[in-house]
């Protein structure tokens, strides 16, 4: 975290900002940016042999195994309502959270972007509830907009749709 601070002619302060950053590990789904914290991420990987769960919902794709441990594997693009065809290689974020691992399902990885904490806005109005409930916001960067996915929000959201 770097602090920049403005004087005036008699070495007052007159602002004083913190040009705080964070990293998002980026993705793509359907062509658009989206990212998930660094800290959350605990490990990519390539599309994996899965083991389908019967009666489970369309985004519950199934589950995989990451030497030993069993991922939950949720396909993003189902989850954010898009239908156009899947891709066949599909790449796993996986991620712990409580103890037990959820790997998120998306077409494409990219690269770890840092963003600034001014570069933020609050989640667009004009994107569907469906994708807007699981969002913390969005993030300038370069020529478009990365949205931040908030990975408790979707914890949350699967723990109370399989219960």
């Amino acid at each position: 975290m770097s602090e920049i601070q403005e004087y005036n002619s008699k070495n007052k302060i007159i602002s004083n900002s913190s040009n705080v950053t964070k990293q998002f590990s980026a993705f793509y789904l359907e062509n658009r940016l989206y990212g998930i914290e660094v800290g959350r991420v605990q490990e990519v990987v390539r599309s994996m042999l899965m083991t389908p769960i019967p009666l489970a919902p369309d985004y519950v794709c199934g589950l995989i195994n990451l030497r030993g441990q069993v991922a939950t594997a949720i396909g993003l693009r189902q989850l954010f309502g898009f239908h156009s065809e899947i891709p066949q290689d599909l790449i796993n974020i996986v991620c712990k959270v409580d103890g037990m691992l959820i790997s998120f399902q998306v077409d494409e990885i990219g690269d770890v972007i840092e963003v600034s904490e001014s570069e933020f806005e609050p989640t667009p109005q004009t994107i569907s509830e469906d994708i807007r409930k699981f969002m913390q916001g969005v993030y300038k960067v370069s020529n478009s907009l990365m949205s931040a996915i908030d990975v408790d929000n979707i914890i949350k959201f699967l723990n109370n749709k399989l219960k």
